[in-house]
């Protein structure tokens, strides 16, 4: 256990010592809520303030960001650099490597929650999560099928240089069409169709229904189930693509 408890202390002390990383990965979702919640924050929707709504979004943007766009940058980037080769011939095991550095995703996307929600209560009049248990176990659960992608991510990108752009082009899209940034009840049909298989919409669901509807997670069956079924995918696929060696000659 002390092993366990030094490596997720390792990783987050690299992860804070990187600006680079501290403000894509952690400071990006709070700066841009607060753009969007001093833009569209005021005044009431369904009898709530929209400031909450904001909340729930932004927390489903930053997991997404943070456990699938942060966990396939930083294992790229050690992969192309030999870290992850070098890391490998120690005697730290390299299952409990990667627990550590998804432990460690998890822990950044706690603290990006508990910024979000500071923010929408303290400034913008957002109210506390409805029901707090069942909003704390959404986010694992997404956060864990997220980071089950972002292994995946970082299986399939062969490249350090291209990675945070490929991060972008799938994750910002995604979001815009999931609902973090805004309602999406007007979407073209086609891009409907789209969102409709897409992760984070199911993602935000949850959170929503928990934070502002006061909803119990499980009451979205379907929901879970499609994180699910993404996250076994991704799991799947870093299982039989990732790989510890550098790619780039």
């Amino acid at each position: 256990m002390s092993l366990v408890w030094h490596q997720l202390k390792a990783e987050q002390l690299t992860f804070w010592r990187s600006r680079e990383a501290a403000i894509f990965v952690f400071l990006f979702p709070p700066l841009l809520f607060v753009l969007l919640a001093s833009i569209f924050g005021d005044g009431t929707e369904n009898g709530r303030p929209v400031a909450s709504y904001l909340v729930s979004g932004l927390i489903g943007y930053a997991v997404a960001n943070t456990a699938l766009g942060g966990l396939a940058i930083t294992l790229v980037v050690r992969r192309e650099y030999a870290i992850l080769k070098r890391l490998r011939s120690t005697p730290l095991p390299a299952p409990l490597y990667l627990a550590t550095t998804l432990a460690s995703s998890l822990v950044i996307v706690a603290l990006q929650a508990a910024a979000v929600i500071a923010l929408g209560v303290g400034l913008y009049g957002a109210e506390l999560p409805e029901r707090p248990l069942s909003f704390l176990l959404s986010l694992a659960v997404g956060a864990v099928a997220f980071a089950g992608l972002g292994l995946a991510a970082a299986a399939l990108i062969g490249s350090a240089e291209a990675v945070a752009a490929v991060v972008n082009v799938v994750v910002l899209p995604m979001s815009f069409l999931s609902g973090s940034f805004g309602e999406t009840d007007n979407l073209p049909r086609v891009l409907e169709l789209v969102a409709a298989v897409l992760p984070l919409k199911y993602l935000v669901e949850l959170v929503l229904a928990t934070y502002v509807d006061g909803e119990p997670f499980w009451e979205h069956p379907f929901a879970l189930a499609v994180l699910a079924a993404w996250g076994a995918a991704g799991y799947l696929v870093a299982w039989r693509r990732f790989s510890w060696e550098p790619r780039e000659r």
